[in-house]
């Protein structure tokens, strides 16, 4: 049985929806293991004790060597200790990376982890890396985030020839800043991907391509964007239905049309997102997770288990010189 670790003091609802959600992830034969401290009432679930709480404000690489015995450090090294398969939490997204580099390690050749976002377009899904892991990225490294997409694209979404764009403000090469239109070069050159171009943010929800390639900080500030946008119109939506009489009735014909339509863009349907480049699986959630968004996440770390995304990385990755080191923890 799969078991995976979960900080359960990780997030903005918890330890209260990050249990609720691991009970929902249990029905599905999934073991689950709970990292906090003594006396959290687990309803039954195993509790690693532990002694601190990494907080969203704290920075994250003094907040990981300061508190070893953290929640979110103890989880993630229950992975590098082989005491689980995978970590999840939905604390200080710095912190797991962190706490990844120093535990986990990175995999032979990777210069910076990227944390893959599924991102729900029209007809299929794509996949934009970096979602936030890195604020500051250098060209060579969205090259590389572009060929570890690819791979996982190709091995986990069975897409055989992945068409990857890079995200900037135009579709012409000459568009963006400096660093953008540095990678748009290097991308162009690199044989081991299908570099098909620019792609616009209005792009993203239309299936731009089926791997987005941009910085950390552009990356999730995109996300976020899309996020707020997406919930903001089906709220407004719904309110629109059920201020009149005339909304409400016709609001029982779209019924089923608006669940597909919400579930299908509610970032809780996938619940997290894996961080890629490391020698251990870690998904990380979304700070605001609910019980479903942590429920989901920690279906998606048992996949990724099951599916051997590490081990099929590690297998296909080019080895490039680690030009890096001093990004570890």
């Amino acid at each position: 049985m799969t078991r995976i670790a979960v900080d359960a003091l990780g997030g903005d609802r918890a330890p209260a929806e990050v249990i609720a959600g691991a009970h929902d992830a249990i029905r599905d034969g999934i073991d689950v293991v709970l990292y906090g401290p003594a006396g959290l009432d687990t309803g039954g679930i195993e509790l690693v004790e532990t002694i601190d709480v990494i907080e969203m404000a704290e920075k994250p690489a003094e907040a990981v060597r300061a508190k070893p015995n953290s929640s979110l450090v103890a989880a993630v090294r229950a992975v590098a200790d082989g005491n689980a398969d995978a970590v999840v939490s939905a604390g200080n997204t710095g912190a797991v990376l962190a706490a990844g580099l120093l535990h986990l390690r990175r995999l032979s050749g990777v210069m910076r982890p990227a944390i893959a976002v599924p991102i729900p377009a029209r007809e299929k899904v794509s996949l934009l890396l970096d979602g936030g892991a890195n604020a500051d990225s250098r060209p060579e490294h969205l090259v590389q985030f572009a060929v570890m997409g690819s791979i996982f694209a190709q091995e986990m979404l069975d897409v055989a020839n992945p068409e990857v764009r890079l995200l900037s403000i135009g579709e012409e090469p000459e568009k963006g800043d400096s660093a953008t239109i540095e990678a748009h070069e290097l991308l162009r050159e690199e044989a081991g991907i299908n570099f098909v171009g620019n792609a616009e943010g209005r792009d993203l929800l239309r299936g731009a391509a089926d791997v987005v390639v941009t910085g950390g900080f552009n990356g999730n500030m995109a996300l976020k964007l899309l996020e707020g946008t997406i919930t903001e119109l089906l709220d407004a939506l719904r309110e629109e239905i059920t201020a009149t009489t005339r909304g409400k009735v016709g609001g029982l014909l779209i019924r089923p049309a608006a669940r597909r339509l919400r579930t299908r863009l509610d970032p809780e349907t996938y619940g997290g997102a894996y961080l890629l480049g490391l020698r251990g699986l870690a998904v990380i959630a979304h700070g605001n997770s609910s019980r479903r968004a942590i429920g989901n996440a920690i279906r998606l770390a048992a996949r990724g288990v099951d599916n051997q995304v590490v081990e099929r990385l590690a297998e296909r990755l080019p080895y490039r010189d680690r030009r890096d080191e001093s990004h570890d923890a």
